[in-house]
């Protein structure tokens, strides 16, 4: 007796697929809270493990207390570099005097401008602005409940990513045999599964430590460039252009505001655009060399891939979700490379990297 066999259609397919990624969006929207530090807790463990096992087999310290001790290596770190930028802004503040009678002016010089230019006589723009900084005013209140709110959120959506850190690298063993023991492989470095945790340990290790550097050499080279120029607070902002530099694409372009704002209130407007134009120029430098000699190869995703990715982690985490966009999608990619079925969207998440490499090796073999 013959078994008929029934060929699901192609819409039916599509219908189930699109269900699919609807629920699967739904449910990381509503999980954000839990998922969003779970999933820098995991990027930070991933970081973390070397020095974790280093403590561990160097110094013989238990498990628990050699992720506490890397966990405070690693908030001291951070925390240094907020204490450098703290005290710029610290300098910065006491130029308040200053910076107040800059704006003043440069006020009072617009005004002039939309005047001449627009046909708007001052007197109508001062009771725009009065009439704006009321509403502002009115609704200060509000605002700094907002703020107080936001900053509560902040320091509670840090303290679940430090303890996420030291629990995955407290039972990293447990998590991974347990991944082991859902798909039925043991362990070993012939196993499909191992294969696959090794690699995406590798590469977003080396993917984090990439940024981190592009961010060192951008913060040092801006700061150079900031002192040649003669910018009053040029190590501050050589250090924003730095950190807003791992924001993907946004990022530059909030360093070029900050920067040329700060330099405009601190000097003249010729200096403000001598340092955007420096900006630019730094940017470019470090995505056509910088990024691809530091960061390049550990993480092969192509720019369209990318740039979608990006765009929908905004949409659902918001700036985190950027953050962690183009991990997730290397995450993706690596267990879709070792899955046969998978192995097309491993390649579309890619790109044309695989078949170059293989071309340039066979290349330098004849």
């Amino acid at each position: 007796m013959m078994i008929k066999t029934t060929q699901v259609p192609f819409y039916a397919k599509l219908a189930l697929v699109l269900i699919g990624l609807i629920t699967l969006g739904y449910l990381i929207i509503i999980g954000k809270e839990i998922l969003d530090p779970l999933m820098f807790g995991f990027l930070f463990a991933i970081l973390l493990l070397p020095l974790s096992n280093f403590l561990e087999k160097r110094f013989k310290l238990p498990r628990s207390m050699a992720g506490f001790v890397s966990i405070l290596l690693m908030v001291g770190f951070i925390g240094g570099i907020f204490y450098l930028v703290g005290s710029q802004i610290t300098d910065l503040s006491r130029d308040w005097p200053l910076l107040k009678e800059q704006i003043t002016k440069s006020s009072h010089d617009t005004q002039l401008w939309v005047q001449h230019t627009f046909h708007v006589n001052t007197e109508k723009q001062r009771v725009y602005i009065d009439d704006t900084t009321n509403k502002i005013l009115a609704s200060g209140g509000a605002v700094l409940g907002t703020t107080f709110g936001a900053v509560s959120s902040l320091f509670l959506f840090y303290t679940f990513i430090l303890i996420f850190t030291f629990l995955i690298l407290l039972y990293r063993r447990l998590l991974f045999r347990f991944v082991l023991k859902v798909f039925g492989e043991e362990e070993g470095e012939t196993s499909v599964v191992y294969a696959i945790v090794e690699n995406i340990q590798r590469i977003l290790r080396q993917y984090i430590v990439g940024l981190l550097l592009e961010m060192l050499i951008v913060s040092a080279v801006a700061c150079v460039v900031f002192l040649i120029v003669g910018v009053k607070y040029a190590v501050l902002l050589g250090v924003i252009t730095g950190l807003f530099n791992i924001i993907p694409y946004i990022g530059i372009f909030s360093a070029l505001v900050l920067s040329s704002l700060i330099t405009f209130a601190t000097g003249a407007i010729a200096k403000a655009v001598i340092v955007a134009i420096c900006v630019i120029v730094i940017h470019i430098l470090d995505a056509n060399l910088l990024l691809p000699m530091v960061v390049g190869s550990k993480v092969r995703l192509n720019a369209l891939i990318t740039f979608i990715g990006i765009v929908l982690g905004e949409m659902l985490w918001g700036l985190s979700g950027m953050f962690l966009s183009i991990p997730t999608i290397a995450i993706m990619k690596i267990v879709f490379d070792h899955i046969d079925s998978l192995k097309p969207w491993g390649y579309l998440l890619g790109g044309d990297y695989e078949y170059k490499d293989e071309a340039q090796k066979e290349m330098k073999t004849e």
